[in-house]
């Protein structure tokens, strides 16, 4: 393949991402969508950002390995944890002088702005007075999934008892802790290649495994996991092992947080390691070996896990099992898969004791509930954007956006079988016209292709049109399609145009188009609603535009309207309703 199919099967870009990370390493500029100003001034100010956390990484390797002070305590204190001068390296771990304004005075010597030294945190600025955030620390960075450095993590050494044992970057524009995951840019050909993530708490666990050996693991720095974090891990893997120390307490604490897990639809396994160790001791203490075999032997299901955790605290005690019993089920209630739902639902029974109807009643119970609280908080959410909506009125050319579209729907998802509900235009008893809805499965591209030809709908974009026969022609050639391949089959031009389509899938905000009659659908449904109701959406942008069209005819021609004009406003009319709702919409 090309340099971007290589970055997309070894460093697991995203096909945008690997476009950005070639266009940034060749200094070529990508046209993307028109920036104002005010975001092009943001874009500077975040490559500024950058250079800077580069620097200051390079700076406090600098003092590590090359001052007195760095040698003499955090080079031994990195000795101390047992890492060699290779890991030492690999993680660019540093060190930050016990002066006040050493690293700020060098940054400023250097040329970097005393702003950006702010804005990212390095250093803090009091009116007249700076000094360095990360004063008198081993430093540990960290870094995106492309690697580069987001922001540090500093640990003292003193005894100091006021000053907090570690110190995280502030949030900024190009840090954002919720996000990051420590190690992933280490960890991430690993994960893809053993299909599975070890999830630990610090830094230090996740160096000792990766000295060890054990290279799939990263952390989510002390921080409570977030569904961001999540969602990073599974576009490497689906399934997690969270690793836990051997303190009953802490894993406790850590439970309600896994269950975030399951609701991305993950599989996740749990390990505990014996009293008093932790990940990090435990991998220092053992060969690679004996690590592994014991990650392997003492993995268990979380689910069951968590039963028998919670059983054994219960014990005898009916009111508390009864809770802990709920408590389970709102974990199982997280799981999207109804067969895995179903499946937990029986082992969960025989752990507890307790029958199968009992655990379903409840898990219904639940279901109920948080229907209600989301529809609540829709709401609300509804009302807090109204005055948002009246005053945003995004321009956008509806039929472009659909039309690029289907071409997105049909690059990825295109081979994908799926079952699709037709709508059959009829006439019912009383004359009126109904929609009745046929079940059938078809390829993505051969419900696409069959409605657009139905209709007689032609791609008005030119690109579009060129590309959309390429790819419907390519999908009919080749059942393996698969988009690397199609991009490097086609001229630059069309694969350009395949870019730019991937790129720009959020290029507009939508909120406003249904007062236009389109109603886009969430990204959580499945492939084919998008498919059903992106051509529905286009069938009833066109059908709008025809009424207009007759109406703006019948005001310009009022003398010579006739009745077939009219039953044709009618039909189209009516059939626009029947189609909106099935958007379920109420025009």
């Amino acid at each position: 393949g090309n340099a971007v199919t290589f970055l997309m099967e070894h460093e697991h870009f995203s096909y945008p991402e690997a476009i950005k990370y070639l266009a940034k390493k060749y200094n070529i500029e990508i046209e993307e969508t028109e920036q104002t100003d005010e975001q092009k001034q943001q874009a500077d100010e975040r490559e500024s950002m950058y250079l800077i956390t580069e620097f200051a990484s390079n700076y406090f390797q600098e003092i590590l390995n090359n001052t007195d002070q760095g040698k003499a305590i955090g080079l031994s204190y990195f000795k101390e944890r047992g890492f060699t001068e290779e890991t030492i390296k690999a993680f660019a771990l540093g060190y930050s002088l016990d002066q006040w304004q050493a690293f700020t005075d060098e940054a400023l010597k250097q040329g970097y702005k005393l702003e950006y030294l702010e804005k990212t945190g390095l250093t803090i600025v009091k009116e007249d007075k700076r000094f360095d955030r990360f004063k008198g620390r081993v430093m540990f960075p960290i870094r995106s999934m492309s690697g580069r450095v987001l922001g540090f993590g500093g640990r003292i050494l003193t005894n100091d008892k006021k000053a907090a044992k570690y110190v995280n970057s502030p949030e900024s524009d190009i840090y954002h802790k919720s996000k990051v995951l420590y190690g992933i840019y280490h960890a991430k050909k690993s994960i893809a290649k053993e299909n599975n993530c070890y999830l630990v708490e610090g830094y230090t666990d996740v160096i000792q495994f990766h000295q060890k050996g054990v290279k799939n693991v990263v952390a989510s720095s002390g921080t409570a996991l977030t569904p961001e974090q999540i969602r990073l891990i599974n576009r490497l893997t689906p399934n997690i092992t969270v690793l836990f120390d051997g303190d009953a307490a802490g894993i406790r604490a850590s439970l309600r947080g896994i269950d975030l897990i399951l609701e991305q639809g993950m599989n996740v396994k749990v390990c505990t390691f014996p009293e008093g160790e932790d990940p990090d001791s435990f991998a220092k203490q053992n060969t690679l070996e004996e690590l592994v075999l014991y990650l392997e032997e003492n993995a268990k299901d979380f689910i069951e896990f968590k039963a028998s955790l919670l059983m054994d605290e219960a014990a005898s005690d009916p009111i508390k099992k009864a809770d802990l019993i709920r408590d389970m089920v709102v974990s199982i209630s997280k799981i999207p898969d109804r067969i895995k739902k179903e499946i937990y639902v029986q082992e969960c029974a025989k752990i507890m004791d307790i029958s199968e109807a009992v655990l379903f009643s409840t898990l219904a119970q639940i279901g109920r509930k948080d229907l209600q609280e989301a529809n609540k908080a829709y709401q609300k959410e509804q009302k807090a954007f109204e005055v948002i909506r009246q005053e945003q009125k995004p321009k956008v050319d509806m039929q472009y956006e659909l039309e690029r579209k289907i071409i997105e729907i049909l690059l990825l998802y295109g081979n994908i079988i799926e079952d699709f509900e037709d709508l059959i235009l009829k006439e019912n008893e009383e004359g009126q016209l109904i929609l009745e809805p046929v079940v059938h499965k078809a390829k993505v591209f051969e419900k696409i292709y069959m409605d657009l030809q139905d209709d007689e709908m032609e791609f008005t974009n030119e690109n579009f049109r060129n590309l959309y026969y390429t790819i419907i022609d390519t999908l009919n050639q080749d059942p393996e399609f698969a988009l690397k391949d199609f991009v490097n089959r086609v001229d630059q031009e069309m694969a350009s145009n395949v870019t730019s389509i991937l790129m720009n899938d959020e290029r507009y905000q939508l909120h406003d188009w249904e007062r236009k009659n389109i109603f886009p659908k969430e990204k959580d449904q499945t492939i084919g609603q998008l498919v059903s109701e992106t051509i529905l959406s286009l069938r009833c942008f066109l059908i709008e535009q025809k009424v207009g069209e007759y109406k703006k005819d019948t005001e310009n021609n009022r003398n010579d309207v006739n009745k077939t004009v009219l039953d044709e406003v009618m039909n189209y009319s009516n059939l626009k309703m029947l189609l909106s709702r099935k958007l379920n919409r109420v025009l």
